[in-house]
């Protein structure tokens, strides 16, 4: 029998219009109550908006995210899991957090990590087919200026760090031996040290925010455990501002768990792709 894992998309899925197909469907009543609890029009990012800055990026993916939960028609899901930002619509489709405390939430997150980028300027970049020794390779030629950032699938890492640490590692991870490095469209550098500033400010609203149990577990970036209970969700929300992503072994995680088919719900199918080469003929 087939079991299924709902998978929501972080930052980086965005598409310019990717809310165009939602207008007039009843799930944009979404999109409406966001307005209402934030109190700002987010109509535009959603059907016009370039998506350039990271705040508007993060607010778009979730929407999007969540007007697509609201129409799933799917199974029960065994568990939830999301990538980076995708964590928070995790936790708002399982119940953990409500609508208008995680709408709010997400808000905040977006403005600290806006801040923190401009405050400390990072950037990005994707190894892909690296090996362990090549990212290990990369990262020793540039201590405390780049680090791990995603751990998303075998062969496909992303260092973040400063814009010259980054570039130095990926020098090195050319002369190791990675077939293709790519940068990527972001304004910081995420989940490493350089977050710092946001995570201190995210701790500070956390502090106030309620969390439930879940519907089903969420599998955690930080450490690819389960969790069903809200206890511990505030210092792994701010502790992941600075970790890296651990999405493979989440990925390992929801498949020793029994998830036998994985639904990416939201924008973009990164990743569905990112699940076909971690688990391969398990899928």
């Amino acid at each position: 029998m087939a079991t299924t894992a709902v998978m929501f998309p972080g930052q980086g899925s965005q598409t310019p219009g990717m809310g165009a197909q939602w207008k007039g469907h009843p799930a944009w009543s979404v999109v409406e109550r966001a307005e209402d609890v934030l109190g700002e029009r987010l109509t535009p990012l959603l059907l016009d908006s370039p998506l350039d800055h990271t705040r508007e990026a993060q607010l778009a993916v979730v929407l999007v995210s969540l007007m697509a939960w609201d129409a799933w028609e799917g199974p029960e899901p065994v568990a939830f899991a999301g990538h980076s930002l995708g964590q928070l619509t995790a936790l708002i489709a399982a119940g953990v957090l409500a609508f208008e405390d995680g709408l709010r939430l997400v808000a905040v997150r977006a403005d600290v990590t806006q801040d923190a980028a401009r405050r400390r300027p990072g950037a990005m970049a994707a190894l892909l087919g690296a090996d362990e020794n090549q990212v290990e390779a990369a990262l020793l030629a540039t201590p405390d200026r780049c680090w791990l950032a995603n751990d998303n699938a075998p062969g496909q890492v992303v260092l973040a760090g400063t814009p010259e640490g980054l570039a130095a590692a990926t020098e090195a991870a050319k002369l190791a031996g990675v077939r293709k490095v790519m940068g990527l469209p972001v304004e910081g550098a995420f989940h490493t040290p350089l977050m710092t500033p946001a995570r201190d400010a995210l701790v500070e609203h956390l502090a106030a925010v309620p969390f439930g149990d879940a519907a089903a577990p969420i599998v955690s970036n930080g450490d690819a455990m389960p969790y069903g209970g809200g206890d511990g969700w505030c210092g792994r929300l701010a502790d992941h501002l600075v970790q890296p992503v651990r999405w493979r072994q989440s990925v390992e995680r929801l498949s020793d768990m029994g998830a036998t088919d994985f639904a990416e719900v939201g924008p973009g199918t990164t990743l569905t792709g990112l699940v076909k080469r971690t688990l391969g003929a398990r899928t």
